[in-house]
């Protein structure tokens, strides 16, 4: 199936395509603002839309509203002019169920872009989005709980009014997004987890007080912990890293703690890596991962999915650190070295043959894969 994925390069869109990417076949069609003069002709070919594209913040609440009314506006257009049956699968809001700008904005973008879609005998889906969050929010703009990572680590306390509030993970959100491809429906409204804003502030602070100083992996004993943590973590990347292990020494030899988990699940492994060769080169949705090299000289590297920029660290085992994956960043480790590299992995889930949470893409990729 050929998609069309507006607001790609924004947060939920990211998020979206990295889904897209890892979990099914789909040709996807990326559009943010740089080519969004595009939108028509790329619908000439389409099968499907996935709409993300909208406004969360402007200067004031009318350029909110007119922001969203505008975006549905050129995308029903879009449709029509294209003459085509298309699969239309919007990321809603239960903003549409309050009387504010943002809301008011998406209700209408909504309804135009229903009303051209099924003229032409087209199936039109909202989903119906509580509060998100996840990795690479950004502060101030996606989400609250992106506004309260950046707080904690930089040492602040915000101004925190405790209201009851149902989250929902990016990943799970774009799960949704891409379920309304093949649903008869005509609404999805995925549930989150409904919480306190000050209990959420309470966790970020948790994760930071273990985190930064030692490495200490926190409770990871449910799914919105681990989630939470995964946004968290992302924040810290990569200035935080790597993490500084402590070894103690006497006439015996050394002892390095490299993973110290405070509840959860979790599996360890060692791997031994011969000279020149490149282990990895594969990307994760969920799984925290830890690599620490024990013996030998080696070269980390990590790139952020849709993006070309890769970031190496070289490590050795003579000096004990430990990188932690952000989900989303493709990663490998080569040995570096003329000896044999030794090499901790540690997840925080037992490996699960069924459900991996593995799935291949080379780090430094080729000048023909980088223009797909």
């Amino acid at each position: 199936m050929k998609i069309v994925l507006t607001g790609a390069t924004g947060f939920l869109g990211w998020h979206t395509r990295l889904r897209l990417s890892a979990l099914t076949e789909h040709e996807v069609h990326p559009v943010s603002r740089q080519n969004w003069s595009e939108l028509g002709n790329l619908l000439a070919n389409a099968d499907a839309i996935i709409h993300i594209a909208g406004v969360n913040r402007a200067a004031d609440d009318e350029a909110v509203e007119r922001g969203n009314i505008e975006l549905g506006n050129d995308l029903a257009a879009a449709v029509a002019s294209s003459g085509r049956a298309l699969r239309v699968v919007m990321a809603g809001t239960i903003q549409v169920e309050r009387d504010n700008a943002y809301g008011r904005g998406k209700l209408a973008a909504q309804n135009q872009i229903a009303k051209a879609t099924l003229s032409l005998g087209g199936h039109f889906v909202e989903v119906r989005l509580p509060n998100l969050f996840g990795e690479h929010g950004v502060p101030n703009y996606n989400s609250f709980v992106a506004t309260f990572i950046r707080a904690v680590i930089g040492g602040e306390t915000p101004q925190i009014n405790d209201n009851p509030v149902e989250l929902l993970h990016a990943q799970d959100a774009s799960q949704a997004l891409i379920d309304g491809l093949d649903t008869s429906a005509t609404t999805l409204r995925p549930r989150g987890q409904h919480t306190g804003v000050v209990a959420v502030w309470n966790l970020l602070k948790e994760f930071h007080r273990s985190y930064v100083p030692i490495g200490e992996i926190p409770d990871l004993s449910t799914r919105f912990r681990i989630d939470l943590f995964n946004a968290y973590r992302a924040a810290l990347f990569p200035g935080h890293y790597p993490i500084n292990l402590v070894p103690h020494s006497d006439s015996r030899g050394s002892f390095v703690e490299t993973v110290r988990c405070c509840g959860g699940e979790g599996q360890s492994s060692i791997s031994s890596t011969a000279p020149g060769v490149t282990r990895g080169e594969h990307y994760h949705l969920t799984k925290i991962e830890r690599f620490a090299v024990i013996q030998g000289k080696a070269r980390i590297s990590l790139r952020k999915m849709f993006e070309e920029d890769v970031l190496d660290f070289e490590v050795s085992g003579d000096v004990p650190v430990a990188i932690d994956m952000p989900v989303g960043w493709v990663h490998n480790i080569t040995n570096t070295g003329d000896d044999v590299l030794l090499t901790q992995f540690w997840s925080h889930e037992l490996f699960r043959p069924d459900a991996p949470d593995t799935f291949p893409e080379p780090v430094r990729r080729t000048a023909e894969e980088s223009d797909q």
